[in-house]
């Protein structure tokens, strides 16, 4: 798999140059903390889609 479905055709001195922009941007204390507030936001999403999983699996076995 030589790209990311949503990068496009960006290479590794792309890659480096963004890491580094973002870098100057945000500072090497706050990227840790935006990397767990990242984290968090996706497990949140991952629950609340098992979640609605095991609703729709419950409506199945109530409706039979």
């Amino acid at each position: 798999m030589n790209e990311l479905l949503f990068l496009g055709n960006l290479g590794t001195g792309e890659i480096v140059i963004i890491a580094i922009v973002v870098l100057l941007l945000f500072g090497g204390k706050k990227i840790p903390e935006l990397m767990k507030g990242i984290g968090k936001g996706v497990k949140n999403f991952k629950d609340g889609v098992k979640g609605l999983e095991d609703d729709i699996k419950l409506d199945d076995t109530e409706k039979k």
